[in-house]
């Protein structure tokens, strides 16, 4: 066992966007790590959800153990027929595959720079407007009984003030968890924008991939951070396989800026056989088991060799 403490709980585990794949691998890696030892994730003290990762996080709040996620709640519509490729990979790629990401590419990597919150505003306003819709999703979180009881901290988009919002903070609009993640995984273009609090909000990815910044850790603390779409690469067949450098640069940055307040940052990717098995259409159902396999068997290797503060993905 890692003796930095891959055994016990991390004080945040954050859950990055990843669309139906990303958010099946996620839940199979951390069923896989617990039964051969290592932490039981619905114990960590925060959980910061993002697109994919808010289905996850608000699952992990209600303390259902992942393992049940893996065949329990309805998954949202999956991409194709019509739909434009890449259309599904979670709220940054999907806006990307509508045109937009190179303002949006720019700004994730500085979210904080001035005038970042107009451009976004700016691009995403050249987005057509979402029509296909997440209802049931919310219903079916909330029939957990999950709480936002200040451990659950769930990341999405002002559609209008281009902002991130993070539902459950004390600043944020109230609301639901479940229409929180339905907000959260509203993808730019695809499903329509969620209304809260008089106010519309899409996927929390159009602001960062995994919003770890948004994890309250101080010095000492550890923080565990599932990055789905970390591990795709330029070259091959892989058309959007450039947000893969794309994510991984942005974890770095959001990494760096909590080990300087004496963080300790683990950030796990898909391995090999997992971002086979994923691809590049995070939306494409019929490759669930095949991911769920493959995460399983990362999450079971991970609570042997995993370290605790670097990059990891297998």
């Amino acid at each position: 066992m890692d003796p930095d403490g891959i055994d016990r709980a991390p004080d945040a585990l954050v859950l990055g966007g990843g669309g139906i794949l990303g958010e099946a691998w996620m839940s199979s890696v951390l069923v896989g790590l617990e039964r051969a030892g290592g932490f039981a994730a619905a114990q960590a003290g925060m959980f910061v959800g993002t697109s994919a990762g808010s289905i996850v996080a608000a699952m992990l709040a209600a303390r259902v153990n992942p393992a049940g996620r893996l065949g329990a709640l309805p998954e949202p519509p999956e991409a194709g027929g019509e739909a434009p490729a890449g259309e599904g990979q979670g709220g940054l790629i999907g806006a990307i595959a509508q045109g937009i990401g190179g303002p949006l590419a720019a700004l994730v990597l500085n979210p904080a720079a001035p005038g970042g919150r107009m451009l976004r505003r700016s691009a995403l306003s050249r987005v057509p407007r979402g029509r296909r819709s997440l209802a049931g999703l919310g219903g079916a979180v909330d029939a957990t009984g999950v709480g936002f009881d200040g451990r659950l901290r769930i990341c999405a988009v002002d559609l209008e003030r281009g902002e991130r919002v993070i539902f459950g903070a004390p600043e944020a609009p109230e609301t639901a968890v479940g229409i929180a993640v339905e907000a959260s995984c509203a993808i730019p273009g695809v499903f329509r924008p969620v209304e809260i609090a008089s106010r519309e909000y899409v996927d929390g990815g159009v602001w960062s991939p995994t919003n770890m910044d948004a994890a309250e850790v101080g010095d000492g603390s550890h923080v565990v951070c599932l990055n789905p779409t970390g591990s795709m690469r330029p070259g091959g067949s892989q058309r959007l396989g450039w947000l893969g450098p794309l994510s991984r640069t942005v974890a770095t940055i959001e990494a760096t800026a909590l080990r300087r307040r004496g963080v300790k940052v683990t950030v796990v990717s898909p391995d090999a056989d997992a971002s086979a098995a994923i691809g590049e259409r995070l939306m494409r159902a019929s490759a669930r088991g095949t991911v769920i396999e493959a995460g399983f068997a990362q999450g079971a290797a991970m609570a042997y060799t995993m370290p605790s503060d670097e990059h990891f993905s297998g």
